[in-house]
């Protein structure tokens, strides 16, 4: 079922479907890629397809298991800060970061089942937001890495 075929007066569900799509949409980039296309640098920055993975898994454990469920960044292994978050190692592959990333999503989804939307979750550096505000976020960074990754798509097809 397509993010447009849930009711419209049902903001969680709608919300969940959005994140869904894009969680789906940003891991389907590395289908029936090479490890080494994954891996291509095609811009100044560290910025690949297969590091723009692990930046969204980072950024919604930063989100779901940091902000919501409360556990600092240092307590669950995560890098402080986004830049570094892209950053490969040697032993990173397209199923080591699609597995951390499809780990990741159960767990989001777990930490929010039983919250309603505007449960105020204080688990963030920055302080106190609502689970609304959290899900617009991710669906906001979700959104941005999705085009940033179609793009490194295309430039890694046509070579």
């Amino acid at each position: 079922m397509g993010s447009f075929d849930v009711p419209l007066d049902d903001e969680r569900t709608q919300l969940d479907a959005f994140v869904e799509e894009h969680r789906g949409a940003i891991e389907a980039t590395l289908d029936s890629l090479t490890e080494e296309q994954a891996r291509r640098r095609l811009v100044p920055s560290a910025t690949t397809l297969l590091g723009l993975l692990k930046h969204v898994t980072w950024m919604q454990r930063v989100w779901f298991e940091e902000c919501v469920g409360g556990t600092p960044r240092q307590d669950l292994g995560l890098v402080q800060g986004p830049d570094d978050s892209f950053r490969l190692s040697d032993d990173d592959t397209i199923a080591s970061v699609t597995a951390a990333h499809r780990e990741a999503c159960a767990t989001a989804r777990a930490a929010v089942a039983d919250l309603p939307l505007d449960a105020v979750v204080t688990g963030h550096r920055s302080g106190p937001r609502t689970l609304r505000w959290v899900y617009l976020q991710v669906l906001r960074e979700l959104a941005q890495h999705c085009g940033h990754a179609d793009i490194l798509r295309e430039q890694v097809l046509a070579d």
